[in-house]
């Protein structure tokens, strides 16, 4: 087991850092409520469904977060035991890749005049991202130390590449469109680079913090410094308020 500062303080840093992101979910969700009145109902309840998934997440790895730093403190040896509720956050960071990246890809099929291979190609590694994770969470459910976890490493690793490449595709794919989708008046066109600028720094964020926890998990499986980056991966992620 690695040093006390690259497990439980990485630990510890990964659960603020998610903390503050939560914070900025918050204020987008309120302000989104805010200024898009109009927007339909189904827009609407995505966005709730992002924000009730988001806060379950937060609340699952603050309970863990306890657990070890609290409550098992005096008990050094339970340090290694694997609480419940850090299993269970995968799955809700799951769901809200899922939720965003498919309404994402909604805006693919959209831009791209409906085509069915652009809009499948996304959904493919969309679904194949969302199964991974669930496959993750079964199987590490029934497992009750560290040392049993890191027999998941391949597995692990499996789901933050897909993520990073679930990402950096629609990202690349809505580029694309929207490039195509100049008209050459300044006022459309403008609007268009801040949705390419929007899309290029969703899918960039989300994908740093993937790449980062894959290349942790790599170098040092036995630290935590790979959960502090996945903890802020459905952070990363967030709806966009147009359609």
């Amino acid at each position: 087991m690695a040093s006390i500062n690259a497990t439980f303080g990485a630990y510890l840093l990964g659960v603020i850092m998610s903390a503050i992101l939560y914070g900025v979910t918050i204020v987008q969700t309120w302000f989104y409520y805010v200024g898009y009145p109009a927007d339909p109902w189904h827009t609407k309840s995505l966005v709730l469904a992002v924000f009730i998934s988001d806060t379950i997440h937060q609340a699952l790895i603050t309970h863990s977060a306890y657990i070890y730093l609290v409550a098992d403190i005096a008990a050094p040896t339970q340090l290694g035991s694997v609480v419940w509720s850090l299993v269970v956050e995968v799955l809700f960071n799951a769901i809200t890749a899922l939720l965003v990246q498919c309404f994402l890809t909604m805006r693919v099929y959209r831009l791209s005049n409906k085509s069915i291979i652009a809009t499948a190609s996304v959904l493919v590694v969309v679904i194949a991202q969302f199964v991974l994770s669930v496959t993750y969470v079964a199987k590490a459910i029934p497992l009750k130390t560290f040392v049993e976890i890191e027999n998941l490493k391949i597995l692990s690793s499996a789901v933050n590449v897909t993520t990073a490449v679930t990402d950096v595709m629609i990202a690349a794919c809505l580029c694309f469109l929207l490039q195509k989708s100049r008209t050459g008046f300044r006022r459309s066109d403008n609007m268009i680079n801040k949705l390419i600028m929007f899309s290029i720094n969703t899918g960039l964020l989300t994908s740093l913090f993937a790449i980062a926890s894959l290349i942790s998990i790599s170098v040092q499986p036995d630290a935590f410094i790979y959960i502090a980056f996945y903890f802020c991966l459905g952070r990363s992620k967030f709806v966009p308020a147009w359609d």
